[in-house]
């Protein structure tokens, strides 16, 4: 079976942003959520498919080609949501590539062992500031 799908799951500002960029360079991008209206958050260059329903639901993942996803990126409001997500996709469809994003640092631990990668926007945005300041210093 080929795996050619980008799967996004969560059409808020990031899971939107993500899903527009990958359509742009060409991916083939499913982006589901449960909410119709959060939809709107798609730049208009978005190019894929989008599925109104609740991911956690295993014939929602089905019928949005979780089977031919090559990359899955999980970007819900909740941690404990993304990390249910992460570990469906590992665990019962061996997906190759999972990121999940996780506000809460701890819970991370719960990703180890797995080849799941975590995005941390605080700590993202913590580490910008940090740079940004240091080249402030630089001047």
């Amino acid at each position: 079976m080929k795996r050619n799908k980008f799967i996004v799951i969560g059409s808020g500002r990031l899971g939107s942003n993500i899903a527009t960029k990958m359509s742009e360079l060409g991916e083939d991008v499913i982006i589901i959520d449960a909410t119709d209206d959060s939809f709107r958050k798609l730049q208009e260059s978005f190019s894929g498919y989008q599925v109104v329903g609740d991911a956690t639901d295993l014939s929602v993942l089905e019928n949005s080609y979780i089977k031919h996803a090559k990359t899955v990126v999980i970007t819900t409001d909740s941690d404990n949501t993304n990390i249910y997500l992460a570990h469906i996709c590992y665990y019962v469809y061996n997906v190759p590539h999972i990121f999940v994003r996780l506000s809460d640092t701890d819970k991370g631990r719960l990703l180890e062992g797995t080849y799941i990668k975590a995005i941390y926007p605080f700590t993202l945005s913590l580490n910008e500031f940090v740079n940004l300041s240091n080249e402030e210093d630089e001047k």
